[in-house]
This record gives C-alpha cells, sequence and structure tokens, in this order.
C-alpha cells in the first residue's frame, strides 16, 4: 500500500515520466539513451513508490512499555537535559531513518497528547548532536498514568517536510500515526531516567515492533 502523503507525489511524478519518455521516443526514437533514460525513470518511480510504502502491522501493547515510534538505526542513547517542556534530566534514544526506511511515525506508547509545537529551523544532517534543538522539529508530549514521555520529529539535510497529525488533548494509542518525515530524518524519545532502556546505538527497529524500554 502507498500511505497518503505520497498518492499525490507519486502519481505527478509519474505523470512527469510518462511525458518525460514520450517526448524522448517521439523525437529522438528507440534509441539506447531513450531505453537508458527509460531504465532510470522506472527506477525512480520504483524508488518513490517505495518510500512511500505503508506496511501492515499490527500494534503490539503491554503496560509500561515503550515501542519504537519509526523504522532505523538507534544512533542515540544517552542522558541529557530536555529544556522545551519537561525542564529535567531525561535518557534520550534516537532512531535515525535513512532514504530506504518506512516514514512513517507512531505513538510509542498510549496515553493523552498534552502538548505540541511546531519549531521552524535549519537542515543539519539528522546524525548531527545538534539537530535535536536547531534543525526544524516537531515536539509532543504525551501524559501516561505515570509518567510524560517526549517525542521529537526532527527534519535532516534531505527532509524538507514534516508532518504531524498531533491534536491536543486527543487519547493515543499504540499505533495510531504521529505524522510522516520525507527524505530522511530522525525521531528522538525522552524518557524518565528510571526507564529500563532494550535497545542499543547501531541497533536496527522497527516501528511498533521492537520495544525501546520499560517504564518503572
Amino acid at each position: 500500500m502507498i500511505h497518503r502523503e505520497g498518492i499525490k507525489i507519486s502519481v505527478l511524478v509519474f505523470g512527469a515520466l510518462l511525458v518525460l519518455n514520450g517526448l524522448v521516443f517521439v523525437f529522438a526514437g528507440p534509441t539506447l539513451v531513450s531505453w537508458l533514460i527509460l531504465l532510470v525513470s522506472v527506477g525512480f518511480l520504483v524508488f518513490i513508490l517505495r518510500f512511500f510504502r505503508k506496511p501492515k502491522r499490527e500494534a503490539s501493547f503491554a503496560s509500561g512499555r515503550i515501542y519504537a515510534p519509526a523504522d532505523g538505526k538507534v544512533v542515540v542513547v544517552e542522558e541529557t537535559s530536555e529544556e522545551e517542556y519537561l525542564k529535567d534530566r531525561r535518557i534520550q534514544v534516537s532512531i535515525f531513518m535513512s532514504v530506504w526506511n518506512v516514514h512513517i511515525n507512531w505513538y510509542p506508547v498510549e496515553g493523552l497528547l498534552s502538548y505540541y509545537k511546531y519549531h521552524p529551523g535549519r537542515y543539519l544532517i539528522a546524525r548531527h548532536p545538534k539537530s535535536s534543538v536547531l534543525n526544524e522539529r516537531n515536539t509532543v508530549v504525551i501524559q501516561t498514568d505515570d509518567n510524560e514521555i517526549l517525542v521529537r520529529q526532527i527534519a535532516g539535510a534531505v527532509a524538507r517536510r514534516i508532518i504531524s497529525y498531533a491534536n491536543k488533548d486527543k487519547k493515543l494509542r499504540v499505533g495510531d500515526e504521529m505524522g510522516f518525515i520525507r527524505f530522511g530524518s530522525r525521531v528522538d524519545v525522552f524518557l524518565p531516567l528510571n526507564t529500563n532502556v532494550l535497545v542499543s546505538p547501531g541497533q536496527k527497529v522497527r516501528g511498533l515492533l521492537t520495544p525501546l524500554a520499560e517504564l518503572k
């Protein structure tokens, strides 16, 4: 399936490539260059369709567990200060999404969406330590029964649009879509210090399927 954020782009790309290749074959004929352009066009269209794919996944759920909000590779697991909203020390777990990953973002835990804010910013490489506070980003806070979990969508050097489906005071379930980031990006999760983290840097995770941590 193609995600709703990719339907319009996929149709436009298909139409543009169809016109381009039609013109090439009309004016240049079936030459080697014409067939090469067609091959590249098909490859580009497949890339676009693959980027916007929407895999069918059954959301996991266990009380007290935090699940991966995105597909990708864990690049940060460290204690840090969260200064935007929580104003305290937290464990930060960051997941980097390459252009080959599914780019849907999901809420990692059930609760009430108590805070949302969009921040314009720069487009540093998403792996950069300062991208969490300097890049374009969305911040949401989920209030569970006993804790607040902050999740941040961060644009990267290629990603130029963060799409958020956040609605303040909305009751969230694991498996609800948080948003979508186009073409390479990162998601940070800020957890309480007494959380038992279940992943480590370099580990690949899958959204909704890989448990990131357990709340104590």
